[in-house]
């Protein structure tokens, strides 16, 4: 009895179902306005970009307008922009001279004289290398042709003309320039180097022995050596 009248009232609520509720159907109303809603922007964003140029854009450059190319002007020669022809190393027309240091006392100074003495070697070329921190004269004599107390390393001569410090040989180098000015030199052999003093260009003095001391025969007292510089050293005879 209880089964048939379990399936009176299925087979009612099937055949006859209870309407949605009020609240069920306001969320699927406001979901379809906000839809429409979003179309209609859509429609206007699209007819605003579809839309004819005004007059006013109309004095705008078109895209497809080639816009016109900028002029391109000649540089000047790096290298005879940075000679000075009024700075000159007399006796010096056939060699190319760096004053340099090989101290690392300042490490940007050091850095700029290895540099700068590497790109010269890189050409197999033989350098007339003076290392004021070998010899005090080499920088009294660079102070002199400058006319400046306080000189930078390192300072480069070529054929007796003044060319500049690191920042120059670098950029000349760069551009292909210092290839051009060094082109008539003559070229050593790969791995070449002094056998007198391995391209350190200086030697210990032969007259003291590096001791910067004599022994005076008719005083029967050392002296002073005056072959030798401060550090009992003396140009290479090789080099």
């Amino acid at each position: 009895m209880h089964a048939s009248m379990a399936e009176s009232k299925v087979h009612l609520f099937f055949k006859n179902p209870p309407p949605l509720s009020h609240n069920r159907a306001a969320p699927l109303s406001k979901f379809h306005n906000s839809m429409d809603s979003v179309k209609g922007k859509v429609k206007k964003l699209r007819s605003l970009f579809e839309s004819k140029p005004s007059s006013s854009s109309s004095t705008l450059p078109s895209p497809k307008e080639s816009c016109p190319k900028p002029v391109l002007r000649p540089t000047k020669s790096i290298g005879s922009g940075f000679i000075n022809p009024t700075i000159r190393l007399p006796g010096t027309e056939d060699r190319i001279v760096v004053y340099l240091t090989s101290l690392r006392g300042i490490r940007r100074t050091f850095e700029d004289c290895y540099a700068v003495k590497m790109i010269f070697r890189g050409f197999r070329l033989w350098v007339d290398e003076r290392d004021i921190s070998m010899d005090a004269a080499y920088k009294k004599e660079l102070q002199n042709i400058l006319k400046v107390k306080n000189v930078t390393l390192p300072q480069v001569f070529i054929k007796g003309k003044y060319i500049g410090g690191a920042d120059v040989i670098k950029s000349m180098f760069e551009m292909g320039e210092l290839a051009k000015i060094l082109d008539d030199f003559p070229r050593r052999q790969p791995g070449f180097a002094c056998n007198a003093c391995g391209d350190v260009r200086f030697v210990p003095c032969g007259n003291c022995s590096g001791s910067r001391k004599v022994f005076d025969d008719d005083e029967g007292s050392l002296k002073r050596c005056f072959e030798c510089n401060e550090n009992g050293l003396i140009r290479c005879p090789g080099c």
